[in-house]
């Protein structure tokens, strides 16, 4: 039976095929030989310090300033209303609000000094009558010192305003007085309490009763608001371990009152 030769063209195919398939084969071979990159080092994070450099030292408290002679003349430093200062005074008597609240003292200069109502407890505790004291803050137009900052020089006790906490609430208008009790006071003005203005707003007797009026009615009474006189007062407040203290719904002198609020819901709050 006779041959048939494969024609030249299918041999020529096969062969490039074959030598194509081995070049294929190598070139792999030697990708997969070759050793991968290796990744740049990284370098490692600078040491962190284990503990952290001591805080400086907190500046000291300015020297306390001398006392002032009693009298009619200022403490150093208070001569200019409006001026934040610190001077030295010595507690004499604390000073409550018609709500009971210790909002302040008088000093045995005479001056008196506000702090705010709702520290009453922080105030008592760090602070007693006959305890010399640094204060800082501010002297309004009549006078009166409204402290920022109370510092015992016994103890170094240190007392800084602070607002009332968030959650503390004031009582609803019908409450308002609830704890209040009727009262009179009679007595010699020692002191004269003043508004944050400066206008009067009110009385101490030499007994320590505070007499709390409203601006305008003080001022319908500039002839009794005033230190020497004679007053007499009735209205509702309270009376505890730290003083007395009455807002005033009549006022006058001695067997002389005149009404001032026709009923007791209507008399002012307390500042």
């Amino acid at each position: 039976m006779p041959s048939t030769p494969y024609p030249r063209q299918r041999i020529a195919v096969r062969v490039a095929s074959a030598m194509s398939f081995a070049a294929l084969l190598a070139a792999s071979a030697g990708c997969a030989a070759q050793p991968r990159p290796e990744r740049a080092p990284v370098s490692p994070p600078p040491p962190v310090a284990q503990d952290a450099p001591p805080l400086p030292p907190a500046a000291p408290l300015a020297p306390l300033a001398p006392l002032a002679p009693p009298g009619d003349v200022p403490p150093p430093g208070l001569a200019d209303s409006g001026a934040f200062t610190t001077t030295q005074v010595t507690v004499t008597r604390f000073l409550t609000n018609p709500d009971g609240d210790v909002d302040g003292f008088l000093t045995r200069d005479g001056m008196l000094v506000r702090f705010p109502p709702h520290m009453s407890a922080q105030l008592t505790s760090a602070v007693r009558p006959g305890d010399v004291v640094q204060v800082s803050g501010w002297r309004d137009a009549g006078g009166s010192f409204d402290a920022q900052r109370i510092t015992n020089a016994r103890s170094g006790q240190q007392l800084v305003d602070q607002p009332p906490p968030p959650d503390a609430r004031p009582l609803p208008r019908e409450l308002r007085g609830a704890g209040l009790a009727p009262m009179s006071a009679q007595g010699l003005v020692a002191y004269v309490t003043t508004a944050r203005r400066g206008e009067p707003d009110g009385v101490i007797l030499a007994d320590g009763t505070v007499i709390k009026l409203t601006p305008p009615v003080a001022q319908q009474f500039a002839a009794l608001v005033r230190a020497g006189a004679t007053v007499s007062a009735q209205g509702y407040g309270t009376r505890n371990q730290y003083g007395t203290a009455l807002q005033a719904t009549s006022f006058g002198s001695p067997g002389n009152l005149t009404q001032i609020y026709g009923r007791y819901d209507r008399i002012p709050p307390a500042p």
